[in-house]
């Protein structure tokens, strides 16, 4: 790693150069102190170093002023902190900021493709005619799964929706208390069905949907409507309660029907 970011004194001496170089040659070391956040007579001391070092030379009492040594070590430091902020940003918080999209194409390493939701997934077109777009980061055929960094733009999204179909508890009466239709009307428009206990999930299968999941009913069905999709919930009335909560606190548009 670079000297002043591995090494808290040559951080220090850096600093504490550029100090000088931005107020010389007249440099007040309790100024310089205050700066840096050590004390003045630790600048007195680093100051002293660096004078018999060559990169500083002195004036007068109090005048300090930056040799061409100096500088030219203040610039070969700089550029050592440039090139290592240069890896962070872009190796390091670059890959952090690429994500997994379905090329809808086949797509090509470096390709500008269009940005969209479909069923729930991120989905990439070669092209740039979406309002969102980003740069392809891997090869891709059709169908598979193509890295995307540089996004720009807003993807096009409108927010779903849930629907809770309370069904009642086995003590009042369980599916037996449901009709088939009733559970088959509340799933119709929905792109997911999920389930939460065992009652809900009797009365999905009686009326020939399975779901797709029968648990963390309202985990899933909030972040179902966040990506646009329509869910049905089927929820046993004792398991509504905390659906219904994970619903609110993601801020989801639900509505909940009696099953009985």
């Amino acid at each position: 790693m670079v000297d002043v970011l591995d090494n808290k004194r040559a951080a220090t001496r850096f600093r504490i150069l550029v100090q000088i170089a931005e107020r010389q040659p007249a440099v007040s070391q309790g100024e310089i102190a205050e700066e840096v956040g050590v004390t003045s007579q630790a600048v007195s001391e680093y100051i002293r170093e660096l004078v018999d070092d060559g990169l500083v030379e002195k004036e007068g009492r109090s005048r300090y002023r930056v040799t061409q040594e100096g500088v030219d070590w203040l610039f070969r430091t700089a550029d050592d902190v440039r090139r290592f902020a240069d890896h962070v940003t872009g190796d390091v918080l670059g890959a952090m900021s690429e994500a997994a999209y379905i090329a809808t194409d086949d797509i090509e390493e470096g390709e500008t493709v269009s940005l969209s939701i479909q069923d729930g997934l991120l989905h990439a077109t070669p092209g740039s005619e979406g309002p969102a777009t980003g740069v392809a980061t891997t090869d891709a055929e059709a169908g598979t799964d193509v890295g995307v960094t540089s996004f720009e733009g807003v993807m096009d999204l409108e927010p779903g929706s849930v629907t809770v179909l309370q069904i009642p508890t086995v003590r009042t009466g369980g599916s037996r208390a449901v009709t088939e239709e009733t559970v088959t009307d509340a799933c119709a428009d929905a792109d997911r069905v999920v389930a939460t206990g065992v009652e809900a999930v009797v009365a999905c299968r009686q009326a020939g949907t399975e779901p797709a999941l029968t648990f963390a009913a309202g985990e899933v069905a909030a972040e179902g409507a966040e990506r646009g999709l329509a869910v049905t919930a089927v929820v046993t009335t004792d398991e509504v309660g905390r659906v219904t909560d994970t619903l609110r606190d993601a801020d989801v548009s639900y509505e909940v029907l009696e099953g009985n």
